[in-house]
């Protein structure tokens, strides 16, 4: 008698211990920080490789370039990219003249896509190292930073197809020189445009084989090229406007420029 008081106290105390446990789990919020766990370990993981990158473009320019920037905004507002976030921006140094001050400061208003660096304006003085040290100081992280010259056609489809397979970090991209050199590890990329991956923003030219960085390069040729006729040192790659193009250099003339949106924007 006394050994079956025991079971059914015992028996008592596992049922009581039971919903004790179940009223937990449900009321509590042991599920939660179970969900909790499983969040935390997906987004450890590496980003989906079908989410887009994110490339800023900086057109190095002059604040007087009014014409300039205002066709490039329709040139570069017309094109998307299916798989790359890309901001076009316009780069010049100090505004020196009241004109400017007036029509910059419209233009910022209206586009705010304008970079004012904190240098004087100049072509080969540092203008250029001033905009890729400057970008992790003042900019949203991108994947990629581009410079390129403001009489360069870029096809943001086609670049962002060329750098889809490629690394996000230690890339240098461009079309290297001297114009007949395929070697993207003996010089540097040409002025025309030339791209940098994030982690090596702060860094350009002869300074990355100094920092021993960039060791992957890659110089997209054929796909960007001078105009044909206009490289004056003998060097012409490219004799036609072909459809694998990426960057179009040395569009000095509205002539130029209508041939080649022509040719591969206007189909």
């Amino acid at each position: 008698m006394k050994r079956r008081r025991v079971f059914i106290i015992g028996l008592l105390t596992f049922f009581i211990f039971f919903f004790f446990l179940l009223y937990f789990f449900v009321n509590i919020g042991v599920k939660p920080v179970l969900l909790s766990s499983k969040t935390s370990t997906r987004t450890a993981k590496s980003p989906d490789k079908h989410s887009k990158f994110s490339i800023l473009i900086g057109i190095i320019t002059r604040a007087d370039k009014y014409d300039r920037r205002h066709f490039l905004r329709l040139v570069y507002g017309i094109q998307s990219s299916s798989i790359a976030n890309i901001d076009v921006k316009f780069v010049f140094g100090r505004l020196t003249k009241p004109e400017q001050r007036v029509l910059v400061g419209l233009e910022i208003e209206r586009f705010d896509d304008i970079i004012i660096l904190n240098c004087s304006e100049n072509k080969n003085s540092g203008k250029t190292y001033t905009f890729f040290s400057s970008q992790p100081r003042f900019s949203e992280p991108y994947d990629y930073v581009m410079k390129a010259d403001d009489d360069v056609y870029i096809r943001l489809e086609p670049l962002s197809l060329s750098l889809k397979p490629l690394p996000r970090q230690d890339l240098y991209y461009g079309f290297v020189i001297p114009c007949k050199s395929m070697n993207p590890y003996v010089e540097y990329m040409s002025g025309m445009g030339y791209l940098l991956s994030w982690d090596l923003d702060k860094l350009v030219g002869k300074w990355l084989n100094i920092g021993k960085k960039a060791k992957i390069r890659i110089s997209n040729k054929p796909a960007m090229y001078d105009y044909p006729g206009t490289n004056g040192n003998g060097c012409f790659l490219i004799l036609i406007i072909i459809p694998e193009t990426v960057a179009v250099h040395r569009l000095k003339r509205w002539d130029q420029w209508f041939h080649v949106l022509r040719v591969l924007q206007c189909k």
